[in-house]
């Protein structure tokens, strides 16, 4: 289903959807088009992409023609969700050492509906960090990886 959403393969790209996005959430998904994992997460994303169009704009974004962002926001794990709103990044407590970006697919679209609406009204109250409304045991669990420390 990844063929369904808009793709950004520069950092230029990346740098014009964060400055142009207004008033919606941007989501990005970092991964890759081939990962089962990606395919899984770009399914919920696209058949969601119509639902929250009027509060979220989702686009893909290839780790491997984009490194400057992946190392940026640490990638280690592909799929990576980050979320902005108005060129800023918005950051979500969902109760793991990282609140930058989401990492894994969402168990459900719902979680993923209700992910969005939590960011579109928190941003819109002028917070920079929502509490995640996912039920913890639909998180993916990771451990962070510290390199060169």
């Amino acid at each position: 289903m990844s063929f369904l959403l808009p793709k950004l393969s520069s950092k230029k790209e990346v740098d014009q959807a964060i400055k142009s996005t207004a008033e919606k959430v941007l989501v990005l998904r970092f991964g890759r088009d081939k990962d089962p994992v990606c395919l899984q997460l770009d399914d919920i994303l696209s058949k969601t992409s119509s639902d929250l169009s009027k509060m979220a704009a989702i686009y893909l974004v290839d780790v491997d023609q984009t490194p400057v962002y992946t190392h940026y926001f640490d990638i280690s794990y592909i799929p990576s969700t980050v979320f902005f709103f108005n060129g800023q990044h918005m950051k979500v407590d969902y109760g793991s050492p990282d609140h930058t970006k989401f990492v894994g697919s969402f168990k459900t679209k719902q979680d993923f509906i209700d992910l969005i609406e939590v960011i579109y009204r928190g941003a819109m109250r002028g917070k920079l960090i929502v509490q995640s409304p996912i039920d913890p045991k639909n998180i993916p669990k990771y451990d962070l990886l510290y390199q060169d420390i």
